[in-house]
């Protein structure tokens, strides 16, 4: 472990630790929202299964998935896409102090990409917000389960045209954007992380 790598590995000590990276507010958001250490190692050593690969986040948040990846699987390479901007702004001051640099955040709507240009993708649930009575991260979005039905199904479709070999790591998934080509090789966390492989 390099000396540098040695200096931010405290924040790697529990989530507690990591969340402050963090302002309060954010902070207060973590448990519901952020994936948690543990689960951006499990899925980082599954997705990261050969180096140099390039791993898509879809709603990263304030990235603590792709930094806790980019730090636990460093041979491989993140990209966080997250639609408010200063979630996006928060994701990259955490990697600014962390130094990583297999890390990157991009302020967007995941159906301005195209999955293709990346190899794997971890997913946690990013469009639950929309399903009447969930917790939201805030209000400054539009929410409805009729964006909640688009967003899986454009996810679904974009999943279809990855090449077979193509690994996805869900989490709390309610499963509707994973097409049957992909089977599942794994779980964890009483079954809420799941590993699948397109066949």
């Amino acid at each position: 472990m390099s000396e540098k790598t040695s200096g931010i590995s405290s924040y790697f000590n529990s989530d507690k630790q990591f969340n402050q990276l963090y302002p309060e507010s954010i902070r207060l958001l973590a448990a519901r929202h952020w994936t948690p250490l543990s689960v951006a190692r499990k899925a980082s050593f599954f997705l990261a299964a050969e180096n140099g690969v390039r791993i898509l986040d879809i709603g990263s948040g304030v990235g603590k998935f792709c930094l806790g990846a980019a730090y636990y699987s460093p041979k491989s390479y993140y990209y966080g896409i997250e639609q408010r901007k200063d979630l996006v702004t928060y994701a990259q001051a955490a990697g600014n102090t962390l130094g990583l640099q297999n890390v990157s955040f991009i302020h967007g709507n995941f159906t301005q990409l195209d999955l293709r240009d990346y190899d794997h993708v971890y997913f946690y649930n990013a469009f639950y917000e929309n399903l009447a009575g969930t917790d939201k991260i805030d209000e400054r979005i539009a929410y409805s389960g009729e964006l909640y039905n688009y967003y899986n199904r454009y996810l679904f479709k974009q999943l279809e045209q990855m090449p077979a070999g193509t690994r996805l790591a869900t989490y709390y998934s309610l499963e509707d954007e994973v097409p049957p080509d992909y089977h599942v090789v794994g779980s964890d966390m009483d079954n809420l992380l799941k590993f699948w492989i397109k066949v």
